[in-house]
Parts: structure tokens; C-alpha cells; sequence
């Protein structure tokens, strides 16, 4: 295999990924067509984690980060660490002492398609990390992987550069070249919800405000005044 370090890579808007960042995950995935979202089972380590940043993908060999250690030498800071691996693996492939390493050039989160370990040390670092799991199994550093590839993590195709988001609902990203239209689309959605949520919190029923009454009709279902036994 071809194994390579891509050390330069384009990079959405700083303010567009804060935008991003700010309208969180539930709503970015919805303003791009609930596209993009990594399978649910990768968690934050602590329950207010949050990051927004661009993606330097990582493809690993399993129990193995070397190519983590070499990712953080082309990182810039605000960049999010995406780490996958060639087969699957629980492995706890990042901790305390990696962590330092990417704080110390800026980079401002992880989201590994494998395991982490010093999960105490990580949350008391405030390092945003989601994760598929929690292992104090140990790596090696002894196999050849890629940098800034096209890889897949946790069902989402990342390009390097991509717009990585993730919050408590999980993680989702945003194509670079589209990065600009899904704020835009975000901020619309956000203004939306928010006329919506007067009405309900006026007391409109949601089957009016959504026209679902006609949807109800169509089904089939019947309002009755009591519930019939004798059936």
C-alpha cells in the first residue's frame, strides 16, 4: 500500500466553522439534508464536550497510533484529529501524554473510530474527544498509515478539511465546499425553529401548526368519545 502525509490542506473559513459550531450538530445535519452524521455510537468522553474544527483524517493500522503522533507535525490550530484504522478496533490509541502533544500546537479535538484511555486525566484536561470506546488496552508505534486521506469513520466519508462538529448529539461533517451554505441554511433553520417554538409555547397543538390533522385522516384513524370494548 501507498502510504503518505498530505502536509497541506485548503481549510474552510475560520468564522463559518464557528458559525457552524455555534448551531450544533442536530441543526447543521438537518440544513444539509440530514447528510453527514457519524453513527451514534461514538460518544463524547464528558457530557458537555463540544468542538468545531477541520478535519485531519488519520488511517491507522489497529493498535497502533504512530500515525497520530505524525498527524500533529501538519496540524494548524483549531484543526480536529479524525482518526480511523484499517480493521476494527477498541484499542485505547490516545491519552493523556497525546493530548498534551495536540494542546500544546492548538489542535482542539478528536473524534477516533477505535478506543481512548486516561479518560480521567482527558476530562480534567477539558479535551473534546468522542470515541467508540474505553479501553486501557496499550498501542504500538511500529506500523506505516496515511495522513490527510480520504477515509470513512463511523459511516461519514471525511475528506482532509472537511468541517467537523460535534456537541452531546454526537458528531457530523460538513463538506469544505459547502461549509458556507450550510450556515447560511443553519442560521435560516435556527430563525425558523424559533417563530416555531413561540407558537407551541402559545399553546397551538402541533397536529395544526404541522397540518398533521389531514395526515391522521388519511390514516385512518377515528376520533372517538370513549374507548369501545365491545369489539
Amino acid at each position: 500500500m501507498n502510504h503518505k502525509i498530505v502536509q497541506r490542506i485548503s481549510r474552510a473559513d475560520a468564522a463559518i466553522i464557528s458559525e457552524l459550531g455555534s448551531q450544533g450538530v442536530a441543526t447543521v445535519h438537518e440544513a444539509q439534508g440530514r447528510r453527514g452524521l457519524m453513527k451514534p455510537y461514538l460518544r463524547p468522553i464528558y457530557a458537555d464536550a463540544r468542538v468545531a474544527g477541520s478535519a485531519i483524517t488519520i488511517s491507522c493500522r489497529p493498535g497502533d497510533n504512530l500515525m497520530i503522533h505524525a498527524a500533529v507535525e501538519v496540524c494548524e490550530p483549531g484543526d480536529v484529529l479524525v482518526v480511523v484504522t484499517t480493521s476494527d478496533s477498541n484499542d485505547g490509541m490516545f491519552g493523556e501524554l497525546l493530548a498534551a502533544s495536540c494542546r500544546a500546537h492548538g489542535i482542539t479535538g478528536l473524534v477516533i473510530d477505535a478506543g481512548v484511555r486516561d479518560v480521567a486525566d482527558l476530562t480534567a484536561m477539558a479535551f473534546p474527544i468522542w470515541a467508540k470506546a474505553i479501553s486501557a488496552q496499550g498501542t504500538v508505534k511500529a506500523s506505516a498509515g496515511s495522513v490527510n486521506i480520504d477515509i470513512v469513520c463511523a459511516g461519514a466519508i471525511i475528506h482532509a478539511g472537511d468541517v467537523i462538529i460535534g456537541d452531546q448529539d454526537g458528531v457530523v461533517v460538513v463538506r469544505r465546499t459547502e461549509a458556507e451554505e450550510t450556515a447560511r441554511l443553519g442560521a435560516e433553520r435556527i430563525s425558523k425553529e424559533a417563530r416555531t417554538r413561540d407558537r407551541l409555547l402559545a399553546g397551538e397543538l402541533g397536529l395544526d401548526f404541522y397540518g398533521l390533522r389531514r395526515k391522521l385522516e388519511e390514516l385512518g384513524v377515528r376520533y372517538v368519545d370513549e374507548e369501545d370494548h365491545d369489539g
